[in-house]
């Protein structure tokens, strides 16, 4: 199964978002969200939880716990 930096750029990547764009919706340096897709940190609780509202998917599949993404 993917992690969640995998998840994070697969997503990113499925909307043609640049790194930069992405930064900028979710109020974060771009050095962040490089961090993010590169495993090295990780958003909190209530930044997962906006990322994956922003998206339309389930907390399990961005994380990697699951490969269905949709909210049950």
């Amino acid at each position: 199964m993917a992690n969640f930096g995998q998840r994070f750029k697969e997503l990113r990547t499925s909307k043609e978002l640049t790194q930069s764009a992405i930064a900028k919706e979710f109020d974060l340096k771009l050095r962040v969200i490089q961090y993010y897709e590169k495993n090295e940190r990780f958003p909190d609780f209530k930044g997962l939880m906006n990322i994956a509202d922003y998206f339309d998917i389930s907390l399990d599949y961005l994380v990697g716990r699951s490969d269905d993404p949709k909210i049950y």
